[in-house]
């Protein structure tokens, strides 16, 4: 399957061409605006000519073989129109047609299951079916079934969507330019996965769109998305289903904690890919990615405005959005008094007053001396970019930042407007062609701008880049073990656990306390009793073997009483843990992704204020410090008001170590609880307190 003979394609038929509104003819009126005309032939029995152009009768008339055909007719003629394509050498097919496996009946999915053969049969790659098509802006292909403004589009972002609609809705906004715009379709052939990785090898593509309902085949998407992220190409995602509605209850904190959007999250933080939530940020981070000539090399952002309110907007929106505005240099503050009004005050973010706006030479000289201070990587300079201008301050200011930009060693730039208006079409060109995107208003441009900052400061090499996919599908019972078979899976991992055993008497109850030292904890031996302290199952602090014999025998009756079909192995008797900060450590397997580990204060605040990290597996010990890092508690763990530090390091291992159990396990472990997990002081080390593991036989 060649995925260039259908996106680059050489010669292409367009089968079912016609004047009429539809498919037909929206397909052949994109043809004749966008495309180069002698490279495509139009189809039709019935007609000479569709908008002036030749119209031959059949594929097999052609005067030359094609490498793409655009099947614009419905779904019962498709199969015979692919067959006749790839005997003129087509590798390459857009299918519009509705009702195969989308309509959600037999005879839809049959149709599917049979296209899908036919193409494996004939080595072609199908985009579709019930799809709106593609445009490959850099060719000059149009093979697009929706009208739109006629007008140059040409750039550097490849957007590739589930949606026709949304493709539309992006090429409709004046300010994007693609290299690619593909609306996927069912995928039925050629996945979401296939035109990730097409467009991470492509040169013409500097940043990916990716519109995503879901994902069909996990390995290829973690491969697409860990190619981008070595070679720092930005992947922008707008996901859907973040909604947890419908979903299974999970019988662990951990499955509660880290379902099935959450850990689209943690896979798009592992390979660095930004996640966006609405189609006006994906429009705004591409742009942004795309315009700029070159990504800022350090976090510091510098605001330049005309006016003390733009200012303050400013420095509030850049703080609620993590945007840093380090201090100017004494240098850079002393040049800013000479160039600057006497009332103005010299700060980051900067209000120049509008007096400098009339000034071009000014007006760059400031620029300049804002962007060389050496703790500043981007600058942005707030104005209002009208359709229609009356104040000419833009005409000088525009010249102003093409002079700084035109020079050697200039740093980003973008221009940041405070109100949603209609842009002026010449400055938004003249701007993007200096490299200075124009943002969308501040709630949505100062979240293009923190994701900029989180995509520069994600280093790949910091990352486990994969993931510990399932060799196959899960299926099977899910089984609940005991705590006691529980823990020995984590002993086989070097994780610590009390010591102790299984008491089948009373007597033994008191043999395994005696042996272990007390003071002791018992709780019922039973995989069918996940929250044993709900059926008063569980006793703490017994100090005597006495206390263990009575312990046992109220733990059996209320076992009985409480829980009368659960099967009890009896009790389990461990050493009893001195206290430390409570942690839980878990793990969820994903259906599609694997296994990931999460991590956060555990106990009852597990639930309460859900402060948790989640990282897919496999990862490293520094990895899991960083998890640990990014913990609201953290402060809790390094000395929290003159409290001693905790043992972060003996964590650390712990967690690397439960990540290296998952990825191992990945076929056989569902979830996994370790619940508390407590810590001690630095040099103490961590002790997991109670465990539940959930397998699949």
């Amino acid at each position: 399957m060649d995925l260039k003979k259908l996106l680059a394609p050489r010669v292409i038929a367009v089968v079912g061409a016609s004047e009429k509104e539809g498919f037909g003819g929206d397909t052949c009126r994109n043809v004749m605006s966008y495309a180069d005309k002698d490279r495509v032939y139009f189809i039709n029995p019935g007609r000479d000519a569709v908008f002036g152009k030749k119209c031959w009768p059949s594929l097999e008339s052609l005067p030359e073989d094609i490498d793409l055909v655009v099947v614009c007719t419905p779904r019962k003629t498709v199969e015979d129109i692919l067959r006749q394509a790839a005997a003129r050498g087509a590798g390459g097919a857009v299918v519009y047609a509705s009702g195969y496996s989308e309509v959600g009946t037999e005879e839809g999915r049959e149709a599917d299951r049979r296209l899908r053969a036919l193409c494996a049969e004939l080595d072609m790659a199908l985009m579709g079916p019930n799809c709106a098509g593609f445009m490959n802006y850099v060719d000059k292909v149009s093979a697009f079934a929706f009208i739109s403004a006629e007008r140059d589009r040409t750039g550097a972002v490849g957007i590739i969507s589930q949606s026709g609609q949304l493709c539309l809705s992006l090429m409709d906004s004046p300010s994007m330019r693609f290299s690619y715009s593909i609306s996927a379709g069912n995928c039925s052939v050629v996945s979401m996965e296939d035109y990730l990785q097409y467009l991470v090898d492509d040169e013409h593509t500097r940043v990916i769109g990716l519109y995503l309902e879901g994902v069909t085949q996990p390995a290829r998407f973690a491969e697409g998305l860990r190619a981008a992220a070595l070679k720092r190409k930005p992947v922008v995602v707008l996901k859907t289903g973040r909604s947890e509605k419908g979903s299974r209850v999970a019988a662990s904190h951990t499955g509660s904690l880290s379902g099935a959007d959450r850990m689209y999250d943690a896979i798009f933080k592992k390979f660095g890919v930004i996640r966006v939530r609405d189609v006006e940020e994906l429009l705004a981070t591409t742009q942004l990615f795309a315009t700029l000539p070159c990504l800022p090399t350090r976090p510091g952002f510098a605001s330049i405005n005309l006016s003390g309110g733009e200012t303050g907007v400013c420095a509030d929106m850049g703080d609620m959005e993590g945007i840093d505005y380090p201090d100017f240099q004494p240098e850079t503050l002393e040049k800013l008094r000479a160039l600057l009004p006497s009332y103005a005050s010299p700060a980051n973010p900067l209000d120049t007053t509008a007096t400098i706006s009339y000034d071009a030479d000014v007006y760059a000289r400031v620029l300049r001396t804002v962007m060389d201070d050496p703790s500043v990587g981007m600058v942005i300079v707030g104005y209002t970019l009208l359709y229609e201008i009356a104040d000419p301050c833009i005409h000088y200011m525009a010249r102003g930042i093409e002079k700084v930009m035109a020079e050697g060693g200039a740093k980003p730039v973008a221009m940041l407007p405070f109100l949603e208006n209609s842009r002026n079409p010449e400055y938004l060109d003249r701007l993007a062609a200096a490299g200075v995107p124009v943002l969308p208003p501040p709630v949505y441009g100062f979240a293009a701008l923190r994701y900029l900052k989180e995509f520069i400061s994600y280093r790949p090499e910091e990352h486990t880049l994969e993931l510990a996919i399932p060799a196959s599908a899960p299926g099977g019972e899910r089984r609940t073990l005991s705590e006691y078979d529980s823990g020995a899976i984590l002993r086989e991992y070097g994780i610590p656990t009390p010591e102790g055993g299984i008491a089948a008497s009373a007597d033994e109850a008191a043999s395994i306390a005696d042996r272990v030292g007390y003071p002791v904890a018992m709780k019922v031996a039973s995989a069918d009793i996940p929250h044993k302290s709900d059926i008063g199952g569980v006793m703490l602090n017994l100090k005597s073997a006495d206390e263990a014999r009575t312990a046992f025998a109220r733990i059996m009756d209320n076992a009985a009483e409480r829980a009368p079909a659960a099967r009890v192995d009896g009790v389990f008797v461990q050493k009893m843990l001195k206290p430390g900060l409570e942690v839980i450590i878990g793990v969820n397997n994903d259906p599609q992704f694997g296994p990931a580990v999460l991590v956060g204060l555990g106990g009852v605040f597990v639930e309460i204020f859900r402060d948790t990290a989640l990282l897919p597996a496999p990862f490293d010990r520094s990895e899991a410090g960083r998890m640990l890092e990014s913990l609201k508690a953290i402060p809790l763990f390094r000395g929290y008001r003159g409290k001693a530090p905790l043992d972060l390091e003996a964590l650390a291992d712990m967690i690397a170590n439960v990540a290296r159990l998952a990825s191992d396990k990945r076929d056989t472990l569902a979830e996994l609880d370790i619940n508390p997990v407590f810590v001690y002081e630095r040099g103490q080390g961590v002790c997991a307190a109670d465990a539940l593991a959930v397998v699949r036989e």
